[in-house]
């Protein structure tokens, strides 16, 4: 009996050292049981997700998309990447969620129910591109920290909710009003309820165009929990980061938001170009905003392998940010020569944009296929990785895929 109590004793200390926290009434805990917290759950279950999808991270939860699951022009569910900062929230009861007004410029702070937004709002639908702030962090050299995203954390869902701009308009916003900053319900990975895993925000300029919306549904149905329900903001075209999930405040501030992950590091880069792997002071980092030019070839999926004398058809998507891409090329010889092909105009401003090719190939043998997009400013994606800043921010180097013609 001594024996199997130190036992006990001795692996219920190990699982608290592992979890961080102490297990309350861990004695009684049967003999061989593992608890919830050490179960191997699977999160193409828990989330809708396919088994193709790429975990990077379980606490939090962050998964990306291939490439090549990519191809549908509006992203489904289980398509879509998740990047969280802290803890899902559970038990969350739609009926009763409210969104709650309020900071030091705004003149009537109010409190809203779903059904209000609902009822007293005109609802609109937008097709908006969500893309990380570290989407193709992995190739940075040296590495950057935080998750190893390839290409996959970028989306382009259809999002339906009211305007930000007419809650806050409801409100009445002050002169001085420059920021929003959102809260949320998500837990701080410590269980600190005192802590915000994350409050970030955007200008007023950014809060108040028409396509920023507070969303209660993704393509047509519920957001699903893990992308922010019942209720989030989506400000396309700039970090994901700032489209805050499970939203339930909103601030708005008479100056620069400084919520949790708006200083330091957290999604700033260097407001000037720097050596690799220098370190960079607080007040030369700026905020990232619009995202830059960018494109992803969907189809095929790299490494396939065509006849000789066969053209390759290949198709993608392409977005820049706050802007327009006007130009779309493809190479198959390095960069050393380009091809403009097909570009489809946006469905809506900030939705991302379609190209497609045939594709020919001199001879048998290996080629990587690279794709270039041009933005309305006439700023091209750089061939190679951009420059580096400390969080491996802003990766927009062209996509390859690599063909074998046989």
């Amino acid at each position: 009996m001594k024996r199997r109590n130190f036992v006990k004793k001795t692996v219920l200390s190990s699982i608290a050292t592992l979890i961080g926290v102490d297990i309350v009434f861990g004695t009684t805990m049967p003999n061989g049981y593992q608890p919830i917290i050490l179960q191997d759950p699977d999160p193409y279950k828990m989330f809708n997700k396919d088994k193709g999808m790429e975990v990077l991270n379980d606490r939090p939860w962050n998964i990306e998309a291939k490439a090549h699951l990519l191809d549908d022009k509006i992203t489904p569910n289980k398509f879509m990447f998740i990047r969280n900062n802290g803890l899902i929230p559970e038990n969350i009861e739609s009926k009763t969620w409210t969104l709650t007004i309020d900071g030091e410029s705004v003149k009537q702070q109010k409190t809203y129910t779903l059904a209000d937004l609902k009822s007293k709002f005109t609802e609109y639908t937008y097709q908006l591109t969500l893309e990380c702030g570290g989407n193709g962090r992995s190739e940075f050299d040296p590495p950057a920290k935080g998750n190893q995203w390839t290409v996959g954390a970028v989306s382009c869902a259809q999002w339906t909710g009211v305007r930000l701009r007419d809650i806050l308009e409801d409100t009445g916003i002050k002169d001085n009003a420059v920021y929003i900053g959102y809260h949320a319900a998500d837990t701080h990975l410590s269980g600190d309820q005192k802590k915000e895993p994350i409050s970030r925000g955007v200008p007023m300029s950014k809060a108040l165009q028409d396509e920023t919306l507070l969303a209660y549904k993704m393509n047509g149905e519920d957001i699903p929990l893990a992308h922010g329900y019942p209720l989030r903001l989506v400000a396309g075209g700039w970090p994901a980061s700032v489209s805050g999930k499970w939203v339930n405040r909103i601030s708005i501030r008479n100056k620069i938001h400084d919520g949790t992950k708006m200083t330091g590091t957290a999604y700033r880069i260097p407001c000037e170009s720097i050596v690799p792997g220098e370190k960079v002071k607080d007040e030369d980092m700026c905020i990232i905003e619009s995202m830059p030019v960018k494109s992803l070839i969907t189809y095929p999926k790299s490494g396939a392998m065509i006849d000789q004398g066969k053209k390759l058809d290949i198709r993608g998507h392409a977005w820049a940010g706050e802007l327009e891409v006007t130009k779309m090329e493809y190479s198959i010889d390095f960069g050393a020569t380009w091809k403009e092909c097909p570009i489809e105009k946006p469905v809506n401003r900030l939705a991302w944009q379609h190209f497609s090719a045939s594709v020919d190939f001199p001879k048998k043998g290996y080629y990587e296929v690279w794709a270039k997009a041009t933005d309305s400013k006439g700023t091209s994606q750089p061939m190679i990785l951009p420059g580096w800043n400390p969080k491996g921010y802003l990766n927009n180097a062209c996509h390859r895929i690599a063909i074998k013609v046989k």
